[in-house]
């Protein structure tokens, strides 16, 4: 049996990918222009996020999918340094909160990390 937490941090992960697919705009107003594809993007990250959510739940593929959680943290902080670039870029964020993200991904990765065996 995997212990509660692990299962409330595959429940944060699910509900997140899932709001890629409600609330689209809001993803695709953060992509950083530099990036292709904001579409693809924005669904493939809600795709992941719903998988790898899920995965962390199977005790066999737990620890490729917290690997993966961490890689994917990684790859949003491109988002959150983004975001910090411009007003336009910010949505409209106050700057203390988008700086509060960026040590928040770490928390999250050593969170996902804390469980890996």
């Amino acid at each position: 049996m995997l212990p509660w937490h692990l299962y409330l941090m595959a429940l944060l992960y699910v509900c997140a990918g899932i709001m890629h697919f409600l609330k689209p705009k809001i993803y695709l107003r953060i992509m950083p222009r530099y990036l292709p594809n904001h579409k693809g993007l924005v669904w493939f990250s809600g795709l992941a996020e719903i998988i790898l959510g899920i995965s962390i739940c199977i005790p066999a593929i737990k620890n490729i999918a917290l690997y993966g959680i961490i890689l994917m943290l990684c790859i949003f902080l491109l988002v959150h340094f983004y975001m910090l670039s411009s007003e336009k870029a910010s949505a409209g964020f106050p700057k203390w909160l988008l700086l509060s993200r960026i040590p928040l991904q770490f928390v999250l990765m050593l969170w996902a990390y804390s469980y890996i065996n």
